[in-house]
């Protein structure tokens, strides 16, 4: 095996997650850019606050393609070429890094979810499975976007560990990012938790969620004294 391949394979990763498909996909069908209205995240969610579900829905899917992908690739063809669970479990956190501190848009990236789920889908598609399902249990029961991440987060690990070797190989490598990804996730969604703590987070289809894209209302003016 080249020495470099694991290299070359971790930065093409790093450098397709970089592909920030929410202000491209904003830009591309003429809307503002995501980082400047909602919460100012590049993702799907605040997408959504745009008004166009078509917008968000793209977003959502090149997301979470752009992490499928790469790590999808050295899963299959990465053995031919002396690639295996090391360099898939770079590959796959490189992808993730991609999105959350993207090189073509000043390192200042999105949550990561929909990236994440793609990573996921891509070393297992039952383990993807697995933590959609949860997303989509804990988005469906509570309306909390927000809240269906950190569980699916905090559960991937927990999934991985507990049907290893029996769904899909099992190996400590690909566990390490599988955790690493969950405390990134963690980490990106320190303000919402705060929120939620405070029972201040907004809802799914909330009216407080669809006004945050409403322009601030100008300041008035002063009156000059004559």
């Amino acid at each position: 095996m080249n020495a470099l391949l694991p290299v070359v394979a971790a930065v093409a990763a790093y450098l397709i997650g970089s592909l920030s498909f929410a202000v491209i996909v904003s830009s591309l069908m003429g809307l503002n850019d995501p980082r400047t209205y909602g919460s100012g995240n590049p993702g799907a969610t605040n997408v959504l606050r745009s008004g166009s579900k078509a917008a968000a829905a793209l977003t959502l899917l090149l997301d979470a393609v752009k992490g499928l992908v790469p790590v999808l690739l050295v899963r299959l063809l990465g053995p031919d070429h002396g690639l295996h669970e090391g360099t898939l479990a770079l590959v796959a956190i490189a992808a993730f890094l991609g999105h959350l501190f993207p090189v073509f848009f000043k390192f200042k990236g999105g949550k990561g979810v929909a990236t994440a789920l793609g990573v996921l889908l891509g070393l297992s598609g039952w383990l993807g499975l697995f933590v959609l399902l949860t997303w989509l249990a804990v988005a469906f029961t509570t309306r909390y976007s927000s809240l269906s991440a950190l569980v699916a987060a905090v559960l991937a690990p927990v999934y991985y560990i507990l049907l290893g070797g029996s769904l899909w190989t099992y190996d400590k490598p690909v566990l390490l990012a599988v955790i690493a990804m969950s405390v990134l996730l963690l980490w990106r969604h320190a303000q919402n938790i705060g929120r939620l703590l405070k029972g201040q987070e907004s809802k799914i289809g909330s009216k407080k969620d669809k006004a945050a894209t409403a322009p601030a209302a100008p300041a008035p003016k002063s009156k000059r004294k004559h």
